[in-house]
């Protein structure tokens, strides 16, 4: 008898107003390190109808014009007028840029007899699994993957009628485990007004759902929800507001494995909240990827100022070929946790963050994601003993 079990995880598009503001903290993110790589940033973004807040703490030698990238980001996006969301040529905008804390600074600074120190406490999650190529969970990658395509066919006019904010959400019937088929989707768009919402659902099954979604998960059983309360004409700042660092779960693994609180976007990579969160995507991805687990879950913690981390821990939920111990004795051997050396191996001093900003940390293997990469499988199962 098989062992049915449901699981659920959602995704926004690029013009929801909490991706905006990540993407904004981001786009300014990598135009300061773009001049100054040894930035120090701590940038969040809010936005409500008709106007942008930038606040944060920020260190550099280089000069940003902040207002220029919040309106190139707002463009990018298609959030052209008021009419849809917010207009990117005529929004307000208002900025308040302290230095970073001194006291913070004096931990993470080098000095003599000092090492670069943690940028904050905390603990941060890594999380891989063997239910897709690029070993992230299902029901995320399915849902990321329904947000940036309906991005995509509102760019490119395969739809016409659409406007920049959007939602998805993904349920997967599991058995014994395993993914077995869609139980659910759902695709909320905005729109124009007095768009034909049967003419919507029509669309979007064809252009949307259908290119994304393999046609063995996609069963007469499964429930596909457009639009559900009908019209989705207010969307963006005008609709909610947004705020970096409000749509955390999104970015990292949907609500599978843990999450330790911290919002990866506008901070550089003294951060550990997103570097070591990286590193630990890095590492568990390259545990999967090499066959010591089916599935892994790795904590790593930090006290501000402190170069090594003060916790490991590795869990494999059952699936490890090895004892989970001895597999935290091969990583803590095999990888570098000081944030300095996280930042070296993983080359993060460079302009690479605005990309990660929508559509998920993890799973997307592009070039510039080099935590994605999965370089040290024959390291570790030699480690193993395997």
């Amino acid at each position: 008898m098989s062992f049915k079990q449901l699981f659920t995880s959602e995704s926004v598009t690029e013009g929801h107003p909490d991706k905006v503001a990540d993407q904004i903290s981001d786009a300014i993110l990598d135009v300061i390190i773009q001049g100054d790589p040894l930035s120090r940033v701590a940038c969040e973004t809010f936005l409500t109808t008709g106007l942008v807040l930038v606040a944060g703490e920020i260190t550099t030698n280089c000069y940003v014009e902040i207002p220029s990238i919040v309106r190139d980001t707002l463009k990018g996006i298609g959030y052209f007028d008021a009419d849809s969301g917010i207009a990117y040529k005529s929004c307000g905008i208002i900025t308040s840029i302290d230095p970073q804390s001194e006291d913070i600074k004096m931990g993470v600074d080098e000095s003599f007899g000092h090492e670069q120190g943690a940028g904050d406490q905390g603990m941060m999650f890594g999380y891989a699994c063997n239910e897709t190529k690029t070993l992230m969970p299902m029901p995320i990658s399915f849902a990321h993957q329904l947000a940036e395509r309906l991005a995509f066919v509102r760019k490119e006019n395969i739809i016409d009628y659409l406007r920049p904010d959007g939602k998805t959400q993904v349920t997967i019937e599991y058995r014994d485990n395993k993914p077995y088929a869609c139980d659910a989707i759902v695709v909320s768009t905005q729109h124009q007004p007095d768009t034909d919402q049967k003419k919507l659902r029509a669309d979007l099954i064809e252009n949307v759902i259908k290119p994304i979604i393999p046609a063995k998960y996609l069963t007469e059983n499964t429930r596909i929800f457009t639009n559900p309360t009908g019209r989705f004409e207010i969307g963006g700042p005008q609709a909610d507001t947004g705020l970096t660092g409000r749509k955390i779960i999104v970015d990292t693994y949907g609500g599978k494995g843990s999450h330790g609180g911290g919002a990866f976007s506008g901070k550089d990579a003294t951060k550990v909240d997103r570097s070591a969160s990286y590193m630990a995507r890095h590492i568990a991805k390259n545990i999967v990827a090499a066959g010591l687990a089916t599935e892994c879950e790795i904590e790593v913690a930090y006290a501000i100022g402190v170069a090594q981390p003060v916790s490991l821990l590795i869990n494999t939920f059952g699936t490890g070929k090895i004892d989970d111990l001895l597999l935290a004795k091969i990583v803590d051997k095999t990888f570098d946790l000081r944030p300095k050396s996280i930042i070296e191996y993983l080359q993060l001093r460079r302009p690479i963050f605005k990309q990660t900003a929508a559509y998920g940390h993890f799973g997307r293997e592009l070039p510039d994601f080099t935590w994605e990469k999965t370089n040290r499988i024959e390291e570790l199962i030699r480690k193993a003993g395997l």
